[in-house]
């Protein structure tokens, strides 16, 4: 009996796995613009998006350490090079677009209660 259950529940539970593997990469969201994607130091990709309905900035972050959803963003220009903010809870991720010297490339930065823990160099992809 506890091999059929276990056959049963390994019957239902692959797919699921795998489904999950075969997943469709973010750019097939059809609600939503890509405005940058960029590669990181430390195996980060980071796409940053705008809702077509709403206009909403939406950060979606694929890394090593794992994946990252986040919503109501804001964007604004710095001096201009442009900056792009999202919270959650004590986090703060800043995605820059571009530097002074090279628009192509960016930066990466993580602020935990307004501490700077993380600084990534990052080129657009």
């Amino acid at each position: 009996m506890k091999t059929l259950f276990k056959r049963v529940t390994l019957f239902f539970t692959l797919p699921i796995c795998i489904s999950g593997y075969f997943s469709l990469p973010a750019a097939a969201d059809s609600t939503a613009d890509l405005i940058l994607s960029t590669q990181c130091q430390g195996g980060y990709t980071i796409n940053i998006w705008r809702n077509y309905q709403s206009g909403e900035l939406l950060y979606r972050a694929i890394s090593p350490n794992g994946n990252l959803s986040l919503g109501g963003g804001t964007s604004q220009a710095t001096e201009g090079v442009r900056v792009y903010k999202f919270g959650s809870g004590n986090y703060e991720y800043w995605v820059w677009d571009g530097t002074l010297d090279d628009p192509q490339a960016g930066t990466l930065e993580v602020y935990q209660n307004n501490r700077l823990l993380m600084q990534q160099a990052c080129t657009r992809s």
